[in-house]
């Protein structure tokens, strides 16, 4: 009742304890002038009624007249030096601030109810500073001196009042001037102001961290109290020290003793009224004080020894049936993955994950969910004990709870567990939302090439991603699919045959499975129909057909208005193709391929014409540009590789024919990314197009005006950046009428690249340059940072003072990488090829690849200048190195 009273007068609190004859005069004079003069001018509105207003208001327009009145009247009381009703027009005005109307003119009257000697006038002084007020603007500088005397008060409210202030506002200059005000009354025996302090020392830290130094004193003298208010504060500072400083994470990692007393306090600690939240002792102080043991203990065997047992101690008594305990439970978990600790410890983490899952609570299974995701590769057998629960989430109706399951599941995949989990994840597949398929059928695709028991199965699971995923599916599906069928010799017959069983029905929403079926058809059509039916280990694979039944349903696929160019292109080859697999049936094939040269669409048209002439003029040749496709190489992925490598690249299926690629060549734009920032006239003596005769420049590439970050890393070499050439040969398409969708398709595995094209503008294989390498000369460890690891393996080709570098780049860390690009630049009197990377996000424990050529004719010696960036964690890195340890035989 006091404080109420103390608050509410119109004296000072220093002055209102109890009358005093030796009272100042002028202090009875001003208050005897302020009550005239609230006598003299009319009372202005309350807050209540002005609220009230606001909010009977029918309209916005209703409430926009109410407040433009309302601001004009307290702009005029403002323009008078001396108004009584100041504080009560500020916190009228703070209200129409948090309505989002403009507030500005109002800054310079809170300096004033700041400055003055009643605490009432300097807490809506205050208020209104920290809401009107912040770092950017000029005029928060001038409450500094205000604030410098508030804290030397001798009322600890004020003192508070200035505290909040400082550490809401406070920008680098003001720490500086008042960071020993702040220490001074962090040693404060007032408890009340020593949390306060506290607090704004957290702000100053954040500010100016060299300011750092003079806190430590304090702040661990802040662990002694018995204050839990004091505690909190104290160690959510010493957090902040801890993350940003090295050496005082040093410093302060002979505290664990006392925060590992303290917490065993709260957790042994009897029923507090004071503290306790739903059966819990103060849940907030535990959840603080264990996020600070886990930065303590990473990487440190012995704090983390000392931690242990009171963490497994948290884990087994604390109460589950809360929230409270679940917040509680699942720091714990965080601490226990990130620290030194025992095998046991971990196993109990991952089984408190496990209950999470079973929780109603969506949030609280999609936290156990994204935990289990981070700590998987930690320890993956006590993960796999909650399989089955895991893959149960792939049925929860939540889309976020269903994604982070499915890249669990995935993580999951094993060599003894692929049948059973690729069997759920199909089933998954086939009922799945469009936004989960492309993402989803490329995964199973790579777990099945890496962990897939055999060919058999092999094929017959990408054969239910291709009928399931439909037009979902990505390319990389059907270059993979393609290749693998091609050197499974002994099961191409079968694939035919489930093939053609599915090609019958209706395909037109599974365009890929059209391309492939065709693809397959055309290479292996002769066995579909006069294969040895005594090898088949199924009657069931058996399949009857005849050629007329299978040029019907090509002559349905090539006229369909719902089949892409791309599948009529596939089509029109395997048609092509299968002229010389059929006994019968020639003439027709050459009337459907006819048709196609008078079509609308210039590449069918080209196809159709030059198709027609190994009917006519170059029937000679056509057995012998027709036969069969020999093996394709296999091109072995990192599990996880390439999970996102064509995420932003168009579905196959979906694409418009406006969008398909007419052009000779592709050029990368990741590759040609350090070209463009050299776009423009550059003074550094940085090589232009003019200095590389023989290097045809890309097609429009942007000049940039502003090169300094360029030159930051070409700093201190006089380097050179030549573009890599538009044609490359791991990603040109040999036959100029067909461009596939996907830029990152090699040459092996272009299906339709069998048959040359009869045009006199494609290059011939004698016409380009061996890239067939040597030998390994070396493997070098060109960057290791932050678990992010780059190696050169260098390797020598046929061509004259030329070296061929191959960039993997492995994850280490537990966070996929996104946007990784790769910027290399060498001296100028080095050439540089870059050819396209192999992806651009790194999932945990996975890789990506890009290869490098480098011609160097005056054999000198190599420096590399190399900038990496990418996004891990919500944060945006970019690091530059240098590698000069090049060996000089790889020039010989």
């Amino acid at each position: 009742m006091w404080l109420y009273f103390e608050e509410c007068s119109v004296l000072p609190p220093e002055q209102n304890r109890r009358f005093n004859p030796a009272f100042n005069m002028a202090a009875i004079k001003q208050v005897f002038n302020e009550a005239v003069e609230r006598v003299r001018m009319p009372t202005p509105m309350r807050l209540r009624d002005l609220i009230r207003q606001i909010r009977a208001a029918r309209t916005a327009t209703e409430e926009r007249e109410v407040i433009n009145k309302e601001c004009a009247y307290i702009r005029s009381t403002f323009r008078e030096e001396d108004s009584a009703w100041r504080c009560r027009n500020v916190a009228k005005l703070l209200y129409i601030h948090m309505l989002g109307y403009p507030a500005h003119f109002g800054q310079l009257e809170c300096l004033k109810l700041i400055a003055s000697p009643r605490f009432t006038d300097k807490r809506i002084g205050y208020l209104g500073a920290m809401l009107l007020l912040d770092e950017r603007q000029d005029v928060h500088l001038l409450i500094t001196n205000c604030l410098k005397n508030d804290l030397n008060s001798s009322t600890q409210f004020v003192v508070g009042l200035a505290l909040c202030t400082l550490g809401a506002i406070a920008s680098p200059e003001m720490s500086r001037d008042l960071a020993a005000e702040v220490e001074r009354l962090m040693k404060s025996p007032n408890a009340y102001i020593r949390k306060k302090a506290a607090l704004c020392a957290y702000r100053i830290v954040l500010k100016v961290p060299e300011l750092m130094e003079i806190f430590l004193p304090a702040t661990r003298s802040l662990l002694s109290e018995k204050n839990h208010g004091v505690l909190i504060t104290g160690v959510t500072l010493i957090t902040e020290m801890c993350e940003h400083s090295p050496d005082t994470l040093q410093h302060f990692k002979k505290i664990v003793p006392n925060l590992v007393r303290i917490l065993k306090n709260l957790i042994l600690a009897g029923y507090s009224p004071e503290h306790d939240v739903s059966g819990v002792s103060d849940p907030f102080l535990q959840v603080k004080i264990l996020r600070l043991l886990r930065i303590l203990g990473r990487n440190d065997a012995e704090a983390s020894e000392a931690m242990n047992d009171i963490l497994a101690q948290v884990a087994t008594n604390t109460e589950t049936s809360k929230n409270v305990g679940n917040t509680i439970l699942y720091e714990t978990v965080l601490s226990i993955m990130d620290i030194k600790s025992e095998s046991g410890l971990r196993v109990l983490a991952v089984n408190i994950l496990g209950r999470f899952l079973l929780n109603n609570d969506k949030n609280i299974r999609y936290v156990a969910l994204n935990t289990l995701l981070k700590t998987v590769h930690l320890d993956t057998s006590a993960v796999q004990r909650h399989r089955t629960t895991i893959l149960e989430c792939l049925k929860d109706p939540d889309v976020s709870i269903r994604r982070r399951a499915l890249e669990l599941s995935f993580a999951l995949i094993n060599s003894n567990n692929v049948r059973t989990m690729m069997k759920e994840l199909l089933l998954f597949l086939e009922r799945s939302d469009p936004e989960f398929k492309a993402q989803c059928s490329s995964s199973i695709v790579l777990s099945a090439e890496r962990y897939a028991p055999n060919k058999r199965w092999h094929l017959d699971t990408l054969l239910r991603v291709l009928i399931a995923a439909g037009n979902y599916v990505r390319d990389d599906v059907v270059s993979c699919t393609i290749q693998l069928v091609s050197e499974s010799v002994e099961q191409q017959g079968y694939v035919a045959a489930q093939l053609w069983r599915a090609l019958e029905q209706d395909t037109s929403d599974r365009q890929p499975l059209t391309q492939v079926a065709t693809w397959c058809i055309g290479e292996y059509g002769d066995s579909l129909l006069y294969g040895d039916v005594s090898v088949s280990e199924d009657p069931s694979d058996i399949v009857r057909v005849t050629e007329d039944e299978i040029l019907d349903v090509y002559q349905r696929l090539l006229w369909s208005p719902q089949n892409t160019v791309i599948t009529k292109q596939y089509t029109l080859l395997s048609l092509t193709k299968l002229s010389t697999r059929f006994r019968s049936n020639v003439e027709r094939i050459r009337q459907m391929v006819q048709q196609f040269g008078s079509h609308l669409h210039i590449e069918l048209q080209q196809r159709g014409v030059e198709f027609t002439q190994l009917f006519n003029s170059h029937a000679h040749l056509r057995p012998a540009l027709l036969e069969r496709m020999p093996p394709m190489e296999a091109i072995r992925r990192d599990n996880g590789s390439q999970q996102q490598q064509t995420q932003n690249n168009a579905v196959n299926g979906l694409l418009d024919v406006a969008d398909v690629n007419t052009d000779d060549s592709t050029v990368n734009s990741d590759s040609n990314a350090l070209l463009v920032l050299l776009g423009g006239n550059d003074p550094s003596g940085i090589s232009t197009d003019s200095e590389q005769p023989n290097v045809k420049p890309p097609v429009s590439v942007p000049a940039s005006t502003d090169n300094q970050d360029l030159l930051d890393l070409l700093g201190g070499l006089d380097m050179g950046v030549t573009a890599p050439p538009p044609v490359a040969v791991n990603n040109m398409n040999m036959n100029n009428n067909v461009h596939s969708t996907n830029n990152n398709n090699t040459l092996l595995l272009d299906p339709l690249g069998s048959l040359g094209s009869l045009s006199s503008s494609t290059p011939t294989l004698s016409s380009l340059p061996s890239m067939v390498p040597n030998s390994d000369l070396s493997s070098l460890v060109a960057y290791e940072k932050n678990g992010l690891r780059i190696m050169f393996t260098l390797e020598g080709v046929d061509i004259p003072s030329t070296i061929s570098i191959v960039m993997s780049a492995y994850n280490e860390t537990s966070l996929p990488l996104s946007d990784f690009l790769f910027q290399v630049a060498v001296p100028k009197t080095f050439q540089l090829q870059m050819m396209s990377p192999s992806g651009t996000t790194i999932p945990p424990s996975g890789s990506v690849t890009q290869i490098l050529r480098i011609q160097n004719p005056n054999k000198g010696a190599l420096r590399m200048r190399m900038r990496i960036s990418y996004n891990t964690g919500g944060a945006s890195v970019q690091e530059q190195a240098e590698m000069n340890q090049f060996p000089a035989e790889g020039w010989q």
